[in-house]
């Protein structure tokens, strides 16, 4: 009885250790541009393509190893059209309507920490 118990016993810690995998030594989403990338792929089945790529570009920000990736809200600009902040520099804009997606993602295993978006 007591050399099954040892079996059983060092079969599960073998197990145990074989989960483990490589782990980089920077995380799983060492960067804005992969963390970006994640957010979109999770973005997308949820809110739609045409949705979330009115929304870019999008930006990340690294935050207590957590990477928070926000949309850009898109603006009316002095002729009428569409355009996010950036694009409208020269232009004064006049109505920024609605939210934005974010997400925050674990640095160290890319975990999906949060997602939702603003109306």
């Amino acid at each position: 009885m007591k050399t099954w118990t040892t079996l059983l016993v060092l079969v599960l810690f073998s197990r145990k250790l074989a989960g483990q995998g490589y782990k980089p030594a920077s995380g799983y989403v060492p960067d804005s541009k992969t963390a970006i990338r994640i957010a979109e792929a999770v973005l997308v089945p949820v809110y739609g393509d045409k949705h979330i790529e009115s929304e870019r570009p999008f930006t990340a920000t690294l935050k207590d190893g957590a990477w928070i990736v926000t949309g850009t809200l898109p603006c009316q600009d002095s002729d009428g059209g569409t355009k996010s902040p950036a694009e409208s520099k020269t232009k004064a804009l006049h109505t920024c309507f609605g939210g934005v997606a974010e997400v925050r993602i674990s640095k160290d295993d890319a975990r999906i920490l949060y997602m939702m978006h603003g109306k």
